[in-house]
């Protein structure tokens, strides 16, 4: 599910060219989750760490994640 989750996350990824000729790549809805670099592959490359480091944060301290696609990666607590 998680390998689903950034699939579909990186589907989402919307790139830009910037002024001095590198690409800068971000994930809407995900704050904080951009990349920089001097090719489009090496900038979706990081974007894609970025999001793996992103969703590894956001689970441990359980800070609620978006749902993408229909996928909802939230921990239900259950009864004991």
């Amino acid at each position: 599910m998680l390998t689903e989750y950034i699939h579909a996350a990186m589907r989402h990824a919307r790139y830009e060219i910037l002024e001095d000729g590198t690409f800068y790549g971000s994930i809407p809805d995900f704050q904080g989750v951009f990349a920089n670099q001097s090719t489009l592959e090496a900038c979706r490359e990081e974007l894609q760490s970025v999001l793996e480091d992103w969703i590894l944060l956001g689970l441990h301290f359980k800070d609620p994640l978006p749902i993408v696609d229909g996928i909802d990666l939230a921990i239900e607590k259950q009864a004991a």
